[in-house]
């Protein structure tokens, strides 16, 4: 098992680089959205990845001896360890630390509970499970669809009186944001016409059958306002067009995910006499 090759990042990555391929993994390996069987197994080994590649210490002991120096009773092997050495080449190398590495100012008592890691990652509870149930005092917000996009400042009664609150950009319904000594639950209107899903915003847009046909420019709203999307020539129903970087922020994060942008052909139910005569020429011509 490769750290590195399960973030996707190579050896020579930054931390900034490291932060970025977790959060993307992790929110597209989550158990609870991700249904496939092997999901669970590879969250896990994600967040063991990011455990130990975003720590300096860890990551230099694991470029330098690789997993095994984590694997607690492991037998000895050309870079492994097997009770108080390790064998590095031809060399048997004694430590004082009976390999707990404790020297190191850290042990290895097994990994953390990779949800928790999610949650100090994100700053919040994961929005996909609820699990673990806290004995913190727990409150509620409503906000609506731009609020939760946008961030906003709240008001809300938090133990007997009113405290403004600010929520980050990017939170969804069902997040539970943690504060020092309460957590709080964001409940979240639906938009009238975006669907959400995670970060990526979904918009269906009517086009007119000529303007499917011979392509042109429509105005397509998003969360920062219109903007003007190209219609190809010889667009069909259902074609979808993604905006990259349109989507929502990630909390706490200058990252955002896309808008996809999913055409619609609009058929009329009465046409004039005259558009039904230029359409049964058009069906003529095109020899139907």
């Amino acid at each position: 098992m490769d750290y590195y090759e399960i973030l996707g990042v190579p050896r020579n990555a930054t931390l900034e680089e490291i932060k970025a391929a977790y959060r993307k993994q992790a929110l597209k390996w989550h158990p609870d959205r991700n249904k496939s069987p092997e999901a669970t197994e590879r969250f896990k080994e994600i967040n063991k990845a990011f455990e130990v590649l975003s720590d300096p210490k860890k990551r230099a002991i694991y470029d330098q001896y690789g997993e095994a120096a984590f694997e607690r009773g492991g037998s000895a092997t050309s870079s492994g360890f097997e009770g108080g050495f390790y064998q590095q080449g031809p060399f048997r190398v004694y430590t004082n630390f009976g390999g707990d590495f404790s020297d190191f100012g850290f042990d290895f008592e097994g990994f953390s509970d990779p949800f928790e890691i999610f949650e100090q990652f994100f700053g919040f509870r994961s929005p996909f499970t609820s699990r673990r149930r806290s004995r913190r005092e727990v409150y509620e917000v409503s906000l609506s669809f731009d609020e939760a996009v946008h961030g906003v400042e709240k008001e809300v009664f938090i133990k007997g009186e009113n405290k403004k609150i600010k929520i980050p950009a990017g939170v969804d319904d069902g997040t539970r944001i943690r504060f020092s000594d309460f957590d709080l639950i964001v409940h979240v209107t639906p938009h009238p016409y975006f669907k959400r899903e995670g970060q990526d915003i979904y918009f269906e847009k009517e086009i007119s059958y000529p303007k499917a046909v011979l392509g042109g420019v429509v105005s397509v709203p998003t969360i920062d306002g219109e903007v003007k999307l190209r219609v190809k020539p010889g667009t069909k129903d259902g074609a979808m067009v993604r905006l990259r970087g349109y989507g929502i922020y990630y909390p706490k994060s200058k990252e955002r995910g896309d808008q996809y942008v999913i055409f619609k052909i609009k058929v009329p139910e009465k046409v004039s006499s005259k558009a039904k005569k230029l359409l049964e020429e058009l069906e003529k011509e095109m020899g139907e």
